[in-house]
């Protein structure tokens, strides 16, 4: 018979592979109990609901993520001088270790998080905002101080569109490694593809702010 700690064990491992692969929406409690060979009232002993297992199952990614991360972050802003390449590149050690932590941990992590968003799952966002804001406001504050320039609205847009590219390039990871490897012969690993990402990003975020859009979304003021 399983020890409890195998049984939960064996249900994270399930879950977060169906809820990368599927979605948190469209994944069963009974798709998980079947893949992981437990019954469903393991699932609730061990984490009562649905909601709290997605959140343990993410977790398990981010008390290895953030905690690294937050380190990256306060060496680099110790810095008088900093660019958004350099803030960028303060997670290529995070994310490349959870490679180590978990098997295919990059890729996992961050489908999981892109899930998070497309399956408008609002009481993740605000878990990951509330437990980690510490690492979210250092990594604002990182962008900010190499692009002071950054109204809060464009700031808004712009790292959205970076999760969104990020999540995308990574959680996609094997099949543009095994395309490039066709098309190009270049054999290409997770941190390699960090190092092709960081400067596209950063670009954007840094890119000129485009003042005729700035005045469209703006509040009209004065009468015309």
């Amino acid at each position: 018979m399983a020890g409890k700690g195998e049984t939960k064990g064996r249900i994270l491992d399930a879950a977060e592979l169906l809820f990368a692969e599927h979605g948190f929406k469209e994944t069963s409690l009974r798709t998980i109990t079947s893949k992981a060979g437990v019954n469903l009232a393991s699932v609730n002993y061990h984490y009562g609901d649905k909601k709290t297992l997605v959140r343990a199952v993410l977790s398990r990614y981010l008390e290895q993520f953030m905690p690294s991360l937050k380190n990256e972050l306060e060496a680099l802003l110790k810095h008088d001088e900093i660019t958004m390449e350099d803030v960028f590149r303060c997670a290529k050690q995070p994310l490349s270790s959870l490679n180590d932590y978990r098997p295919c941990g990059t890729t996992i992590f961050m489908s999981l998080i892109g899930r998070g968003y497309t399956d408008v799952q609002g009481h993740l966002r605000w878990f990951i905002l509330t437990r980690y804001n510490d690492v979210l406001t250092l990594f604002t504050s990182a962008v900010c101080r190499a692009n002071p320039s950054l109204d809060p609205e464009t700031l808004f847009w712009r790292l959205h569109f970076t999760l969104g590219a990020s999540v995308f390039t990574m959680a996609s990871s094997k099949a543009l490694c095994e395309i490039a490897e066709n098309d190009f012969s270049c054999k290409v690993e997770t941190e390699d593809l960090i190092d092709r990402l960081v400067p596209y990003l950063a670009a954007g975020v840094a890119a000129p702010i485009d003042q005729g859009l700035s005045l469209v979304s703006s509040p009209k003021t004065g009468t015309e």
